[in-house]
């Protein structure tokens, strides 16, 4: 990029120089992504913990089938309640 290219304002304490990237390395070409020997393996605690896991989704299921069998179908109010209303309004009007 030459002077001449347009506005460009450098200050005093910015050199004319390129800047390189300095890259980390593997230690070993032949070791593909860092990938060891333990790449893929897991832990007996991993397994417990997915064990775990599993139990406790199988008590919230529990428990929640257990609280829908108790919501009713439907949570309009009955026929029966609007015709006992009724009759004590009927009641009320002949006093």
């Amino acid at each position: 990029m030459s002077l001449s290219s347009g506005p460009l304002f450098r200050g005093p304490d910015v050199a004319d120089s390129q800047t390189v990237a300095v890259v980390a390395q593997p230690s070993q070409p032949n070791e593909p992504g860092g990938r060891g020997e333990d790449f893929g393996k897991s832990s007996p605690v991993g397994l417990l913990v997915l064990l775990l896991f599993f139990i406790a989704v199988a008590f919230l299921v529990r428990s929640m089938t257990k609280h829908l069998k108790r919501v009713p179908a439907s949570f309009d109010k009955p026929e029966e309640t609007t015709s006992e209303e009724s009759a004590e309004d009927s009641a009320e009007e002949k006093k």
